[in-house]
């Protein structure tokens, strides 16, 4: 609970409003969107907490280096090694699902916060295989606003759910507007 007012005291202090709501689901995947700055993490984790909610999210493992490794696993960091095929990270998170009774995974759905062409198809397969919805939210640097724009329930139309999701992010602003986009 201190967690909670901590993190609604400083978005009050910051100006910046806390919208939407956050399902009664003890399982979704949280989609991060536009993730353009190493700032979207520190007001998400505001965000999430404002909410009461205590997420896990995937990170490169080049980030777990001594500080900030240890600081970053105690704030819900799980490392996963970028570009290699075998890890299958997607079925070691649907795992994560099927042996917890809750559990809270945020994926940027852009992989990087640099412009990229295509979501990354990682978040979607993961609700799919573990059942879960995906609740849409965002940092929006134009409004300062931050929170839940929608839960969505995913189907096997990886391209169609995207275009619909996306839909959500229209007018929102990025902390650098041009490494967002999006068009596929």
């Amino acid at each position: 609970m201190a967690v909670k007012k901590f993190a609604k005291t400083i978005l009050k202090l910051m100006r910046w409003e806390l919208i939407g709501s956050f399902p009664d689901n003890k399982k979704v995947l949280i989609i991060a969107a536009p993730h353009t700055s190493i700032q979207d993490f520190i007001m998400g984790w505001l965000g999430l907490h404002s909410f009461g909610i205590s997420a896990k999210f995937i990170i490169k493992k080049e980030f777990f280096f001594f500080p900030v490794g240890p600081i970053i696993r105690a704030l819900g960091a799980v490392p996963v090694k970028r570009g290699d095929r075998n890890n299958d990270m997607v079925a070691q998170m649907v795992e994560q699902y099927k042996k917890r009774d809750s559990f809270f995974l945020v994926i940027t759905p852009e992989g990087t916060r640099k412009k990229v062409k295509r979501w990354k198809k990682g978040f979607h397969q993961i609700a799919i295989q573990a059942g879960v919805p995906i609740v849409i939210s965002t940092v929006d640097y134009g409004k300062k606003q931050l929170g839940v724009l929608s839960t969505f329930n995913p189907t096997e139309d990886f391209d169609a759910d995207v275009k619909n999701i996306k839909e959500y992010y229209i007018g929102v602003v990025a902390k650098y507007p041009e490494c967002f986009t999006l068009k596929n």
